[in-house]
C-alpha cells in the first residue's frame, strides 16, 4: 500500500505541508472494470494509485494509452487547465487510490515551488511520451498506407504490358493471319515479358538499396531509339496518344544498357500519357550537345508547375496522377546516373511537361 509520503512527488514536502495533504486526501476504492472517470468529465482533482492497477484511454476506439500502478498519479491536467478530462481512467483490477481536490491542491502548489517544479517536469515528460507514441502511430500508418500506394503502382504498371501481351494473344488467334503479322505479335509478347521481368529487377533493386553499375556496351543510340519507338507507340496509341520522333534521330555511338535505358523511356512516355487522359501526343527529339547527347521527351499535356518540377525525382512524389507512388521517375533517375548522364524535368509557357536526359558521349 502506497502513501502519501511514499509518493515521489511528495518527498519534498515539509511535514506541515503533508499533514495539509493529509486534511484534503480522500481515499476511494473501485472494483475491476469500474471507471473513475469518463472523458468529457468536468476535471475536479488529481489521483494517486495506492494499490491496483488503473488504465487511461481515449476516443471510440477506446485505446490504451498508459497503465499506472502504485505511486503514480493521473488527472493532473485538469488541476492546471481547469478544463473536462481528456480521456477515461478505469480500474484495470480492484484499486485504491488518494484523490485530492483540485482547488485545494491548487493552494498546496501555490505554497511549494518544489512540488509545482515536480509537478511540472512530469507533465513534461507525459507529454513527451504521448508525442512519442502519437508519431509512432501516425509513422506506422503512413508506412501501411505507403505500402498501399507502392502495390497500387506496381500493379498499374504491369497492367499495361498485359494489356498488350492480351491484344497479340488475340491477334495469334486469327485465322488467317499473315506470317510477318504473326511474327510481330510473337516478338511484342515476348518482349512484354521481359519487360515485366525487368520491371521486378528494377523494384527488388530499388527496395534493396544494393548499388548496381549499368552494363554499358557501346552501341548505336539512335538506332536503340527508333527501334523502340514502335514499342512506345503500341502502349500510349490505347490511351489516343500519338509518340512521334520530331526528326530522323543522328547516327551517335554511346555507352548504354538497352534494357534498363527502355525503363526509363516506357516510364516517361507512361508518364506523359497519364497527364492527357484526353488524347495528345508526345515529341522524342535527340541531339548532340558538347559532350552529351540529349533525349527529350515532351508532352502536350498541362505541363509541371516549378515546385512540382524540382522534387519529381524524390521517392515517392506524384503529381496528377491517381495512381502510381512516383517511384518510376526515381528508378529513372538512377538508371540514367548509373549511365553517367542526369535527368530533369522543366516546362515552358505554351508548352507541357519537358523530361530531358543526357548520356555521354564516349571519349
Amino acid at each position: 500500500m502506497t502513501s502519501l509520503e511514499t509518493i515521489p512527488l511528495f518527498r519534498i514536502l515539509e511535514a506541515n505541508e503533508l499533514q495539509a495533504l493529509r486534511g484534503i486526501a480522500q481515499e476511494r476504492q473501485y472494483a475491476a472494470g469500474q471507471e473513475i472517470f469518463r472523458e468529457g468529465d468536468p476535471g475536479d482533482g488529481v489521483f494517486f494509485v495506492e494499490s491496483g492497477l488503473v488504465e487511461i484511454t481515449a476516443g471510440s476506439s477506446s485505446r490504451i494509452f498508459s497503465r499506472l500502478g502504485p505511486g503514480e498519479f493521473f488527472g493532473e491536467m485538469a488541476v492546471i487547465e481547469h478544463q473536462p478530462r481528456s480521456a477515461t481512467a478505469s480500474a484495470a483490477e480492484a484499486t485504491q487510490v488518494i484523490f485530492l481536490p483540485r482547488e485545494e491542491m491548487l493552494g498546496v502548489i501555490e505554497r511549494s515551488p518544489g512540488l509545482a517544479f515536480g509537478l511540472l517536469k512530469h507533465v513534461s515528460h507525459r507529454l513527451r511520451e504521448f508525442n512519442r507514441l502519437h508519431v509512432q502511430e501516425l509513422v506506422q500508418a503512413e508506412s501501411l498506407a505507403l505500402i498501399g500506394r507502392f502495390a497500387q503502382g506496381i500493379v498499374h504498371d504491369v497492367k499495361n504490358p498485359l494489356s498488350i501481351i492480351s491484344m497479340s494473344a488475340e491477334m495469334l488467334n486469327m485465322t488467317r493471319i499473315d506470317p510477318a503479322i504473326r511474327a510481330k505479335a510473337q516478338g511484342r509478347i515476348r518482349k512484354q515479358v521481359d519487360r515485366i521481368s525487368d520491371m521486378v529487377s528494377d523494384i527488388l533493386i530499388f527496395t534493396q538499396r544494393a548499388d548496381r553499375g549499368a552494363e554499358l556496351k557501346l552501341g548505336d543510340y539512335g538506332a536503340f531509339v527508333l527501334d523502340l519507338i514502335g514499342d512506345l507507340r503500341a502502349e500510349t496509341e490505347v490511351k489516343s496518344v500519338q509518340v512521334e520522333l520530331v526528326e530522323p534521330p543522328p547516327k551517335v555511338e554511346a555507352r548504354f544498357e538497352a534494357r534498363r535505358l527502355s525503363r526509363v523511356f516506357f516510364n516517361l512516355t507512361h508518364n506523359a500519357a497519364d497527364a492527357m487522359p484526353e488524347g495528345g501526343r508526345i515529341f522524342v527529339r535527340l541531339e548532340i550537345r558538347g559532350l552529351d547527347v540529349v533525349t527529350e521527351i515532351e508532352d502536350t499535356g498541362p505541363g509541371l508547375p516549378k515546385a512540382v518540377a524540382d522534387k519529381l525525382f524524390q521517392p515517392f512524389t506524384t503529381h496528377g496522377k491517381k495512381h502510381g507512388t512516383g517511384l518510376g521517375l526515381s528508378i529513372c533517375k538512377r538508371i540514367v546516373e548509373d549511365h553517367g548522364g542526369r535527368i530533369t524535368a522543366r516546362s515552358e509557357p505554351g508548352r507541357g511537361a519537358i523530361f530531358s536526359f543526357t548520356l555521354p558521349l564516349p571519349k
